[in-house]
């Protein structure tokens, strides 16, 4: 599963929203949504995305959260440690190698690492407050 596909199927979820309704709304096939939320698809384009926070009337910050979260989901990721320090590359491979084996408590702490370093620490789902917008 991604960030992306977690997010959506959640949100999807918290809105009484089926998978058949969510397709036919953004167009695509249940099949299609359905490997995306797993995460057996790659990472979806902003113009998907942005057809999903149409559709949940998702706006602002929370818009943003929601393409953060997309732009993190690649499911074979890479990583070029080209020019970078000797420990950087070991860092990549013994990650690629052990990250199937690494309990999630050790992957959460690795996680917050490096949330708080790129300033991701507060990465969450948008809120459902856009809900609420109709009646502004």
């Amino acid at each position: 599963m991604t960030p992306f596909g977690r997010s959506l199927r959640e949100l999807r979820a918290r809105r009484g929203i089926t998978l058949k309704a969510m397709a036919a709304e953004l167009g695509v096939s249940p099949a299609y949504l359905s490997a995306l939320e797993h995460g057996h698809r790659g990472r979806p384009n902003r113009r998907f995305v942005h057809r999903v926070c149409q559709a949940l009337g998702i706006i602002w910050d929370d818009a943003e959260a929601l393409q953060r979260l997309a732009d993190l989901s690649h499911p074979r990721a890479t990583v070029d440690t080209a020019g970078l320090s000797a420990e950087a590359t070991e860092l990549a491979n013994r990650l690629a190698e052990q990250i199937h084996t690494l309990p999630q408590d050790t992957i959460e702490r690795m996680l917050g690492e490096l949330r708080r370093h790129s300033g991701d620490e507060d990465m969450r789902l948008p809120e459902d407050s856009a809900e609420d917008t109709s009646a502004s």
